[in-house]
């Protein structure tokens, strides 16, 4: 294991992109990269399940020569380099090849979760332009009445069905076009991705990715997941995130490691059964899938013990609860990464390398990453203990890529630094802890209460499965503390219960902190990718407030 100061202080891009990448670092190609130069007989790039037991192994040969078919077809429709490819696909091998043809034109794969509708599929496929769209007949309807000029090509069903008069059957035309499309060059400048922002906090925005990312992407695989030549790795995530698409699918594959595509929803036993299944002892995932195995608490997940050597967690804090039960249940680690769409892993406990790990802390800066703590008023750098916005010195973070939004105006750079937008806090051992979107942070009778922290106490009762804290309008004290409780089936709602979470939060926060209020619900909204859109209750908050006040509503 490296020593995380060393790894940091001698941190040098040029070097790194001589190391990792193949060729020019001015002639880049991102199907090179994630497929070409790991072509050689036997070695193994997906393994793939469906969710009725369907499954399959590819190997980088022959996705190099499946790519370069779909790439013959792409080109056919018009499709070139800088164009725009959407992709609404589950996770299958049709996915895959889909996203490698694109990048052997030069063209810029976006990606769009199955789970959308059609008014966010438009948005986004509005937005980027898109020549093409890639589907299948499970997701084609979603297209209908699209008001977009592209042209669809469809994966058909089991049953060869499902491919619209005038759509492009995805595996006609492969088997139609010849193995022979080259990968044309790019600059490392050039975007290979087009992504869109998770809407936490409204609109998703659009963003471009160069490819000197995939750097970036192999660092983080390398130091924070510690992705090792002999481990079996699973990220949980879907490909039409960003979690999901940069570190399930682009790190590894530009690391030459296989990587692992369930077709299937999440649940605790489908979880337990690919993990034993194919041997997974790295796995990658998002706090709520970890939170699920915790509670389920079933034979399905005492047969996990054991058998992960490392996991990763990423889409927003863990709790100490999971850390605990991580360890003491399975006999594994889990680490906290956070990051953004926007700039990839920044922040995090590194499996790899040899640091401190503070429990409650999302971690160390990722090295080639300058992570500060910044005063959102006056730009200056704080020191440990008081709270401010994470920020990204652009000067000296040479792994940092993000260029703006896309045809969008953007307030995310001042001078130098590139604002997060969210609130976070030096520790004295120099990690850094979130402590909420700069909206999430709750001011309450001049206290500032992080959300995190109360939902963090809350999730540790053993009647709370989730919970979501925002801060609703008071007169007296600006903002209450309020919490939104989903309760574990064993527990019914009541004023008891209730009472007993605030006993509970007071007892392990403060007198301040508690929430005053706490509401029963059924679920939490959620982006799609599982992350608590606490936006939305806060307006709810607001609206109510307005109303009793006579306020119309806007």
């Amino acid at each position: 294991m490296r020593d995380y100061f060393t790894a940091f202080e001698g941190f040098d891009l040029a070097d790194t992109m001589a190391r990792d990448l193949s060729g020019d670092a001015q002639a880049l190609n991102a199907c090179i990269e994630c497929c070409d130069r790991h072509a050689q007989p036997g070695r193994v790039a997906l393994v793939w399940e469906s969710s009725d037991g369907s499954r399959s192994r590819h190997t980088f040969v022959e996705l190099r020569e499946q790519s370069a078919r779909f790439a013959s077809v792409l080109a056919s429709l018009g499709v070139g380099p800088g164009d725009r490819v959407s992709g609404l696909l589950p996770r299958t091998p049709e996915l895959l090849i889909a996203v490698l043809a694109t990048w052997r034109l030069g063209a810029v794969y976006q990606p769009l979760f199955t789970a959308f509708g059609p008014k966010a599929i438009e948005h986004r496929v509005r937005t980027a332009g898109s020549k093409v769209l890639v589907t299948n007949a499970a997701n084609r309807d979603k297209l209908d009445g699209l008001e977009a000029s592209l042209q669809a090509v469809t994966v058909a069903d089991a049953d060869g069905k499902g491919v619209r008069p005038g759509d492009h059957d995805f595996r006609a035309e492969l088997a139609r076009h010849e193995p022979r499309y080259e990968a044309l060059p790019r600059r490392a400048d050039d975007p290979f991705l087009l992504m869109f922002t998770s809407g936490t906090t409204g609109l998703a925005k659009p963003l471009e990715v160069p490819l000197k990312a995939i750097t970036a992407f192999m660092a983080y695989m390398r130091d924070a997941v510690d992705l090792r030549p002999e481990d079996t790795f699973w990220n949980l995530a879907d490909p039409g995130w960003a979690y999901g698409l940069y570190y399930g699918v682009t790190g590894p594959l530009a690391l030459g490691h296989a990587i692992t595509f369930y077709d299937g929803p999440f649940s605790v036993e489908s979880t337990a059964r690919i993990v034993q299944r194919y041997g997974i002892d790295n796995l990658a995932g998002s706090p709520t899938a970890f939170r699920l195995l915790m509670a389920a608490g079933n034979t399905a997940v005492d047969a996990l013990a054991g058998r992960l050597r490392v996991v990763s967690s990423a889409g927003e804090p863990l709790t100490p609860e999971v850390i605990r039960w991580f360890a003491d249940r399975l006999g594994a680690p889990i680490h906290d990464h956070y990051g953004q769409t926007e700039m990839g892993m920044v922040l995090c406990n590194h499996h790899a390398l040899a640091h401190p790990v503070r429990i409650g802390a999302a971690g160390f800066p990722s090295p080639g990453h300058r992570v500060v703590v910044l005063d959102p008023e006056r730009q200056e750098e704080l020191p440990a203990g008081r709270p401010g916005i994470l920020a990204l010195d652009r000067s000296r973070s040479p792994m940092f890529w993000f260029p703006g939004y896309h045809g969008v105006p953007t307030q995310a750079f001042v001078g130098d630094y590139y604002l997060s937008g969210d609130t976070v806090e030096l520790n004295d051992d120099g990690s850094i802890s979130f402590i909420g979107r700069s909206d999430d942070v709750i001011t309450t009778s001049g206290y500032r209460v992080g959300p995190f922290d109360v939902e963090s106490a809350l999730i540790e009762h053993p009647a709370v499965v989730e919970a979501a804290v925002v801060g609703k309008p008071d007169p007296e004290r600006t903002e209450l503390v309020k919490a939104f409780v989903v309760l574990d089936a064993r527990h019914a709602p009541s004023r008891e219960l209730a009472e007993a979470l605030q006993r509970h939060v007071r007892q392990r926060l403060s007198a301040h902190a508690y929430p005053r209020e706490v509401e029963f619900v059924e679920e939490l909204p959620k982006t799609p990718s599982g992350k608590i859109q606490r936006f939305l209750l806060r307006n709810q908050e607001k609206a109510k407030a307005d109303a009793a006040a006579g306020e119309p509503l806007a």
